[in-house]
């Protein structure tokens, strides 16, 4: 459908937004649609970029990760003047059945386990990485740790520190 003389989503940033809401029914249509194209075709620009920035960069920041003793977080690196910062979420599933069962012996054994466990059951990372080792060992089975999905952000003109 083709509406003469239509207003343009360049058109858009220039009008207040009662004339906007004015418009007839169709032409807002066909303004939401064009406007859900261009926004789906960014998206699609984002992604192919994000692909080719993982592609460049994944592995060398795999390498600052591992040269840093770990698996996951952030590094800096430098490509010229562009600083790179790399990030890798570390994402840690518990399994909530044998949680459960754990707790159920803390409680048994006239211990509060609230102080080791969410009653969500879930352990902060934070609470797991100071109890004592054996405490640890027990709750082992029941952890999963999952990265996230690797984030880039280049920043030109600023050095790693």
């Amino acid at each position: 459908m083709t509406i003469p003389n239509r207003i343009t989503l360049e058109d858009l940033p220039t009008l207040p937004i009662g004339e906007i809401a004015a418009l007839p029914g169709d032409e807002l249509a066909l303004l939401k649609q064009d406007a859900d194209e261009r926004l789906r075709s960014a998206k699609t620009l984002c992604d192919w970029l994000d692909g080719a920035t993982a592609l460049k960069y994944g592995e060398q920041a795999q390498e600052a990760r591992r040269a840093e003793g770990k698996d996951t977080g952030t590094v800096r690196m430098q490509d010229g003047p562009v600083t790179v910062v790399a990030e890798l979420p570390k994402r840690v599933d518990w399994d909530q059945a044998m949680l459960a069962g754990l707790v159920e012996r803390i409680r048994a054994d006239g211990a509060d386990p609230a102080e080791y466990v969410d009653i969500a059951f879930s352990v902060p990372e934070r609470k797991y990485t100071t109890w004592p080792k054996d405490i640890r060992q027990e709750f082992e089975p029941a952890r999963t740790v999952r990265t996230g999905k690797p984030k880039f952000r280049l920043l030109l003109g600023e050095e790693v520190r």
